[in-house]
């Protein structure tokens, strides 16, 4: 089966080689786990290749999205990444005609307009929603919200896009049943020192490294040791 490079090389061999391409993925982790920058590098190796990438900011302003990853070398102003604002105090411009980034933050029926507006706009085989349980804030209905989640969900898939979804540790929900894989980044005390660890709990159609392996944020981004322990005083 055809794979797809997450932009993080021991992050992909974990993977057994990478995403199956076409399906959905969910990214759980805590508060400055890097959650985003993970993301960033799915969409930065899109575009290496050709690629258009579309991220969607649900809780981040874009603009400190674009200056936080740029310090990592990401290229934001790329012409084929796509950074939309869809946070409830995003800035008040169109989209595309008469839908608005600020309705994105009221309304997740206006969030699938203006998500099959860009794809039918562009074709972007690449797509980040950071995160999406900020959907689950504003539907403020479990029932309503699994019903327009499922919906959105068939959107995505229908154009043939991979598509990556961000939460936070902790949440379980119709997120985690309906994606082909589940990536969570962990933080753990040993000794009295931090370990951060990522982990595969989820992947459909391939066989994965089910162990937890150490990561770290680096000025160059995510860089994930697949070769090492992370505990028993391994070193990384």
């Amino acid at each position: 089966m055809s794979r797809i490079s997450i932009g993080v090389p021991g992050l992909d061999k974990m993977l057994h080689g990478g995403l199956i391409p076409g399906r959905i993925y969910l990214l759980k982790g805590g508060p400055g786990m890097g959650k985003t920058t993970l993301s960033m590098h799915f969409l930065m190796e899109g575009i290496k290749k050709g690629e258009r990438g579309l991220y969607i900011t649900m809780e981040e302003p874009a603009a400190h999205i674009k200056e936080d990853m740029g310090k990592f070398g990401f290229e934001v102003e790329h012409p084929n990444l796509r950074i939309i604002d869809a946070t409830p105090t995003g800035a008040k411009a169109n989209i595309l005609g008469d839908i608005r980034y600020e309705e994105f933050g009221v309304s997740f029926d206006k969030l699938i307009d203006g998500v099959k507006n860009a794809l039918r706009e562009g074709h972007y085989t690449r797509i980040v929603i950071d995160p999406i349980t900020m959907v689950r804030v504003i539907l403020n209905n479990e029932a309503a919200y699994r019903k327009t989640f499922l919906l959105f969900v068939n959107t995505l898939i229908s154009h043939d896009a991979t598509i990556i979804l961000t939460m936070e540790t902790g949440e379980v929900g119709v997120e985690e049943y309906l994606a082909s894989g589940v990536i969570e980044l962990f933080k753990f005390v040993e000794h009295g020192k931090v370990l951060r660890g990522v982990g595969v709990s989820k992947f459909r159609g391939s066989s994965f490294d089910e162990e937890i392996r150490p990561y770290r944020i680096t000025n160059r981004g995510v860089e994930v040791y697949p070769n090492e322990s992370l505990f028993m005083g391994g070193q990384y």
